[in-house]
């Protein structure tokens, strides 16, 4: 049986052997040409699946977000279709991410030529807290910012101006907002004030002496407004007061609270001036001249309350249901909700300022406030301690105000001030819900990207991660108080 298949396997090689040169020489060039359709026939059939897949990927970017069917077309949407997402920035979650954030569906606006400045041009003018900056030529000499302590402020006009101190015309703003509308956590007044205060031409600085506290730094901006529309003792339209750029958890804690629907805080955006700190960034607040109904002597409208007395008003419930206490419950002006709202966003930011400025709640260190001014040895009397900054507007006394909203990022898990959490019976659903649902860091990272100026003064993204990492976990732990004390979460509207 092996030998006749043995033969029949060598019958065509010795067919092939036995013919003709000119037979060998045909088949073989057969055989080549076979081979060759082959070779051609694949080739052809990879450079066509390429030129289909690149012929898709620009029909994908002509269409911006626009989906793609299997056969490499755009479908179809119906015409005055609206898009389901409000923000077209999408930020990826990856904490290597090395290469900028990818812009879906936008395009860049150009960026002009800034103009040029000769050397005859340059500011002269100098002070203690200033850098730089410029009187007008014709005016009298400026005091200086040290003297003369009887005037009630003292400004310094803004002639010659850098790009950076907010030349709306000849820059782009630095609200990065690529798409139709801005997230939805924010109003549309939140969007205006962020980009006057970002981009407004500085025109005046204004030292305001308020109430007897520290004095505030007021720069007013050239905007449309008429002068006479909002005039508010200070300045002629809207204003930003500028803080020291150690203070840049004020525009953290404007993009925290937004996000969490407290909308308590004034907006901030973070600005660098080149008079000013040397051209360091810092944080601008929009002013509110509603904080301060009877004039900036009498200073803000502020709620006194102690310990005992707000631990009262907590277990009262003032103001719940609108049901008005009686006269000699001792209840203050503010809902009760209100105290919930503001223990939320302190204990996240670890503001011990409002409820704790004696530091009693955790292990402060040397060079914390309460130790340099002795208020620490304080807490051997808790309920005698005042509340700091519980400030409501003139017209709106139930709503509270967050003002100097300085976060501590460096305080581990170990030491966090509990003390603010206590009393608190109820927190506000939405807020909660962001928590619950993990999506504080994706909403915080498209808030805060918005703000090219304080995005980039914290060292980009790796920078921003590194503070909502601290956020987050201080999330999961207040998250397990709120399971553990059977905290109740009700909507709060008011």
């Amino acid at each position: 049986m092996g030998k006749p298949r043995a033969l029949w396997l060598r019958f065509p090689l010795s067919n092939f052997r036995r013919c003709p040169l000119s037979r060998k020489t045909l088949a073989i060039a057969a055989a080549c040409a076979l081979y060759l359709c082959f070779v051609v026939s694949r080739v052809g059939y990879s450079q066509l699946h390429r030129g289909r897949r690149i012929d898709a990927e620009k029909t994908q970017r002509a269409h911006g977000p626009e989906r793609l069917r299997g056969d490499g077309a755009p479908s179809q949407q119906p015409a005055g279709a609206v898009p389901t997402r409000s923000n077209v920035v999408y930020i990826t979650l990856k904490s290597k991410r090395l290469k900028p954030v990818h812009i879906r569906g936008t395009v860049r606006p150009k960026l002009r030529r800034k103009v040029r400045r000769s050397q005859a041009d340059a500011p002269s003018f100098t002070q203690s807290r200033f850098g730089a900056g410029q009187t007008r030529p014709d005016a009298a000499p400026q005091e200086s910012w040290r003297d003369s302590r009887d005037l009630h402020f003292k400004s310094l006009q803004i002639i010659q101006k850098s790009p950076r101190d907010g030349e709306a015309g000849s820059r782009v703003s630095s609200i990065r907002i690529y798409g139709e509308r801005a997230p939805p956590w924010f109003s549309a007044q939140d969007v205006r004030a962020m980009r006057f205060l970002a981009d407004a031409r500085a025109s005046r600085v204004t030292e305001v002496s308020h109430g007897g506290s520290a004095p505030l730094l007021i720069f007013e901006g050239e905007t449309g407004v008429p002068a006479g529309g909002q005039r508010s003792g200070v300045c002629g339209g809207p204003c930003g007061v500028i803080h020291s750029p150690v203070d840049n958890s004020e525009v953290f804690a404007f993009h925290l609270d937004r996000v969490l629907g407290l909308n308590r805080t004034l907006p901030a955006v973070s600005r660098s001036f080149s008079f000013l700190h040397d051209g360091l960034s810092c944080p601008v607040v929009l002013w509110d001249a509603s904080l301060y109904p009877e004039g900036l002597a009498a200073g803000r409208a502020t709620v006194r309350l102690t310990w005992r007395e707000y631990q009262s008003s907590l277990k009262q419930r003032c103001w719940h249901r609108n049901t008005v206490p009686k006269a000699d419950s001792g209840c203050s002006s503010i809902h009760h909700y209100e105290w919930s709202k503001l223990a939320f966003l302190d204990f996240l930011l670890q503001i011990h300022g409002r409820l704790d400025r004696s530091c009693c709640g955790f292990r402060p260190r040397r060079e914390d406030a309460c130790v340099g001014r002795g208020q620490h040895a304080q807490c051997a009397d808790q309920d005698r301690i005042q509340l700091e900054d519980i400030v409501h507007r003139g017209h709106d006394r139930r709503r509270l105000v967050f003002v100097n909203n300085k976060g501590f990022f460096d305080r581990n898990e170990d030491n966090l001030d509990f003390r603010l959490l206590e009393g608190i019976r109820e927190f506000p659903e939405p807020a909660v819900s962001v928590l619950r649902a993990q999506k504080l860091r994706e909403k915080l990272l498209q808030s805060l990207f918005l703000d090219q100026a304080y995005w980039e003064s914290q060292g980009g993204r790796p920078g921003i991660d590194k503070l909502i990492d601290v956020i987050e976990r201080r999330a999961r732990v207040l998250l397990t108080y709120i399971n553990a004390h059977g905290i109740r979460v009700v909507p709060m509207n008011t």
